[in-house]
């Protein structure tokens, strides 16, 4: 299976979008989106500053789970991971975005 960015409407009428990876996991979501555009505005940002390890932080909820934020080169969050139960798990998230993004098709 290819790697897909899927773009959905929220309950709060905003626009979203998901990068899912070959193995149908769920490895990047958005913040809401006023309009389709900015949406795709924001596959734009992932696909774009994705390859950069600096643009990624780690970082630990209050379950004690991993997760990551990517960053725009202007310090904006344009994506968060799901939870992970290990560090290990978390960079191997990070790992699946570096490759899937840019070849990921929009849904």
């Amino acid at each position: 299976m290819t790697p897909t960015f899927q773009i959905l409407t929220g309950n709060d009428q905003k626009i979203y979008f998901r990068l899912v990876a070959a193995n149908n996991e769920i490895i990047l979501s958005s913040e809401g989106y006023n309009s389709r555009q900015g949406c795709l505005n924001g596959i734009e940002a992932v696909r774009t500053n994705a390859p950069y390890n600096t643009r990624y932080q780690t970082k630990v909820a209050s379950n004690w789970k991993n997760y990551f934020v990517l960053h725009a080169s202007n310090g904006e969050i344009i994506g968060t991971s799901q939870l992970y139960d290990s560090a290990q798990g978390c960079a191997k998230g990070i790992l699946a975005v570096i490759d899937a993004a840019p070849k990921a098709i929009i849904k």
